[in-house]
């Protein structure tokens, strides 16, 4: 058997633009379908907004979105949930934090932490909270 978990963002109106930023920083396919495609309109306000999405790279990156109907409520929150993305060397994590960082709020610069060769977190302008690490070597323990 093999389990794949993904991370599905909920928005409300921005889940295209969303989606869009993320496969400009990590590449790969954009997959859409508005609620109009999926003809499950129920306020015309929807009609454009993303019922599924998503943006699969060959690199292994995979995420979904889709923006809430306007008749069920929405509420982000704040630090209910982080995206993490680990790679194995610090260049892939430095291209993608300088990708990720424009018109971000950083959290935490990126830089060497006891834990990994480089560790950074930051929110973007989605309200999304990255965090970004260097897979650490192993100690061998």
């Amino acid at each position: 058997m093999t389990i794949t978990t993904t991370t599905h963002l909920n928005f409300r109106g921005d889940a295209r633009r969303a989606l869009e930023f993320y496969r400009s920083v990590f590449g790969g396919e954009l997959t859409a379908f508005t609620y109009e495609d999926a003809r499950s309109v129920g306020d015309p306000a929807d009609a454009d907004r993303i019922m599924w999405g998503q943006v699969v790279s060959e690199a292994g990156f995979r995420i979904m979105a889709y923006d809430v109907p306007s008749d069920r409520p929405f509420e982000r929150g704040d630090g209910s949930f982080f995206v993490s993305v680990r790679a194995g060397s610090a260049d892939e994590i430095t291209d993608l934090w300088n990708e990720l960082s424009g018109g971000s709020e950083v959290v935490v610069d990126l830089a060497p932490a006891g834990w990994a060769p480089l560790y950074g977190m930051l929110k973007d302008e989605f309200g999304v909270v990255w965090v970004l690490d260097v897979t650490a070597p192993d100690s061998g323990s």
